[in-house]
């Protein structure tokens, strides 16, 4: 019995010191009227995040491995040709839309959430990653904005202990998509005007924001803040950094732009993207039926 007194005297004493040896980390104030952007594919991880979902549902069974290779050869394509054809863009939205229509929206958060963890997260760049930590250490709020369907935005931002996320927003009525957009992809221009909303909103100073992408069709966001970007950029956005002085960081260690994960036009990978999980989850719902 004393031997058991002695031991938890002990104890206690060890926790008493420890406690006392602690440091506690330093507070972090917040900076309210600033904040940081990124960009998500190829940004703040190799290759496309849709192509990632994509094949995390072919990997448990939701669709086959032969449509995760046609897709994958259509984001190729459109890479290829160098631009985002109207008429193509346009007619897969629509074959998108009508694929997700019904679908439920919590059972597309609880895939996106198990397929991050599979196989998303070690996609990240270390280095992205890091300069979105500086921003957090430094007060700052932290969002994604990506034309990725802002369900699976929201989870990459919420694994990665960031703000929050801009993405696509899809129609929904009683959990469930409508087959139709609030507004459109959030692509290009898109992407300035949400972050314009969001800092209205937020009480943002732009000139005091940051805002990170690798691709030039985001060229309105990155002239938006006083603080823009160049992330493992494509050669037009690589030479507008240079020609107006912006900071360019490459995590791609000697590798080509074009052999990094999946090349993606980003705005043709959302697209194919939500085709091939409309697909998929569209399979799944009928075979459970």
């Amino acid at each position: 019995m004393r031997r058991l007194l002695r031991r938890r005297e002990a104890a206690e004493i060890a926790g008493e010191v420890a406690a006392a040896a602690a440091v506690s980390a330093p507070e972090v104030v917040p900076d309210l009227t600033a904040a940081a952007f990124f960009d998500v594919d190829n940004t703040m991880m190799r290759g496309a995040s849709i192509y990632h979902f994509a094949r995390g549902l072919a990997s448990r069974g939701l669709f086959t491995t032969r449509d995760l290779a046609k897709f994958a050869v259509g984001q190729a394509w459109f890479r290829v040709r160098g631009n985002e054809n109207p008429e193509h863009i346009a007619r897969a939205k629509e074959m998108a839309l009508a694929f997700v229509a019904g679908l439920k929206v919590d059972e597309v958060v609880r895939l996106g959430e198990e397929i991050y963890d599979d196989v998303m997260a070690d996609r990240v760049w270390a280095g992205t990653r890091a300069l979105a930590q500086a921003h957090l250490d430094a007060g700052q709020r932290v969002w994604l904005v990506t034309a990725t369907p802002v369900e699976l935005a929201r989870v990459i931002a919420q694994r990665l202990g960031l703000t929050g996320a801009l993405g696509t927003v899809a129609e929904t009525a009683d959990g469930a998509y409508t087959g139709r957009l609030v507004g459109d992809l959030l692509h290009g221009p898109a992407k300035a005007e949400a972050v314009r909303a969001l800092a209205r909103r937020e009480g943002l100073d732009l000139a005091r924001c940051s805002a990170y992408s690798d691709s030039s069709n985001d060229l309105p966001m990155l002239s938006l803040v006083g603080h823009p970007y160049a992330i493992n950029p494509d050669s037009e956005l690589r030479e507008h950094a240079r020609d107006n002085g912006w900071e360019t960081r490459d995590f791609r260690t000697g590798r080509k732009a074009t052999m990094i994960g999946l090349p993606i036009a980003a705005t043709a990978g959302a697209i194919a993207g939500g085709v091939a999980a409309g697909i998929a989850l569209r399979r799944h719902y009928r075979s459970s039926l």
